[in-house]
């Protein structure tokens, strides 16, 4: 299987045969960035296009069909009129804060989205505390959630954005705990050594039942904490317009919708991280002939693919069923999901010293 980090470091070679040291790393940096927005906002343009097209699929809809083949082009047609949209300016608002909140919400995503390893030596960042780091990026976003509710100066507004921010800081714990069972598990946090020990067996298969249960659980929280159906309260039209964004206009909306997709792609790519090997291809022990035609495959095919199927199950989750009450989607938390996810750590912790894992 390619390893990609052949072509960086040939990359950085090149630049250092014709600059300082400090130009060509600030150079790559400069790269990376524009490669990271490139990637960011491509990916966000498919999402709202293929989340269009599974709804229309469960409605017995044609969903986009006009604009580009198969309606293609629908998403980049809606992100040039969001961008000519006026920016509106309100009253009695805090102004500064007013225009932080969606900045908050996009780099929250972004520092998320950096950390996934999307291929064979291709990682934005790697250290060998990345799993806390990545948690402790995308909590940054219920700040900006909290502040857009607040500073836009509407009951409406304030009402989504505290049910945001009950329903994120509440479903963080099973999201956390989640990956803890698998961090366990791996007996690392570095997400590059997490991908290399499921070179063999992904941990959903060879974590026994609790990598199953906390696979399970992951996807429940997962969905909540991206705001999506049947979670989606902090946005109830019935309810609250628009919710915490109901007052945003233009680019400012927009960085709130594109936040939401990336989420959604995160909370996937980690679950393909965790659960299902990341990019590593699907290896069985004594398969060698089956072994050696997955390495064809490439990584990064191997990684996005995997991802999008895990959209697929939380978008299919979003139309399938009804939305919650906001009293039954707290007591599923507090009362199910948590007391489960602490017995599944111990029962995890268990496993591993007995080694009665596969």
């Amino acid at each position: 299987m390619f390893d990609f980090s052949i072509l960086t470091e040939w990359i950085h070679s090149t630049l250092l045969g014709f600059m300082p040291q400090w130009l060509a790393v600030t150079t790559e940096c400069v790269l990376i960035g524009l490669v990271l927005l490139l990637t960011y906002s491509v990916l966000a343009l498919f999402y709202i296009w293929f989340e269009r097209k599974v709804c229309a699929a469960f409605q017995c809809r044609l969903g986009p069909n006009r604009v580009g083949p198969f309606g293609l082009l629908q998403s980049v047609a809606d992100m040039f009129k969001i961008l000519i949209k006026e920016l509106i300016s309100l009253k009695h608002t805090d102004k500064f804060l007013f225009a932080l909140a969606p900045y908050l919400v996009i780099l929250a995503s972004m520092l998320a989205f950096a950390v996934l390893p999307w291929g064979n030596g291709l990682q934005i960042i790697n250290f060998n505390i990345g799993i806390f780091f990545l948690i402790a990026v995308s909590s940054i976003g219920v700040l900006g959630i909290l502040l857009a509710g607040w500073s836009s100066n509407n009951k409406f507004t304030l009402i989504g954005a505290m049910r945001s921010g009950a329903q994120m800081v509440s479903y963080e714990l099973s999201i956390g705990l989640s990956v803890l069972t698998m961090v366990a598990f791996a007996g690392t946090m570095n997400v590059v050594e997490i991908v290399e020990e499921q070179s063999n067996l992904w941990f959903i298969f060879s974590g026994h039942i609790p990598a199953i249960i906390a696979f399970i659980i992951y996807l429940i929280a997962g969905t909540a904490e991206t705001n999506r159906g049947p979670f989606d309260l902090p946005e109830a039209e019935s309810e609250l317009t628009a919710g915490y964004h109901t007052e945003y206009s233009g680019i400012h909306f927009g960085f709130f919708y594109l936040a939401e997709y990336l989420n959604l792609f995160i909370v996937s790519g980690v679950a393909t991280l965790l659960f299902f090997g990341g990019w590593m291809p699907l290896h069985f022990p004594g398969w060698d002939g089956f072994n050696a035609i997955m390495d064809y495959i490439p990584s990064v095919v191997w990684f996005i693919g995997k991802a999008i199927a895990l959209s697929f199950v939380i978008i299919w989750f979003k139309w399938t069923f009804p939305r919650l009450r906001i009293d039954q989607m707290l007591a599923l938390e507090w009362k199910y999901l948590l007391p489960i996810n602490l017995f599944n750590l111990v029962l995890m912790v268990l496993i591993i010293v007995y080694g009665l894992h596969f």
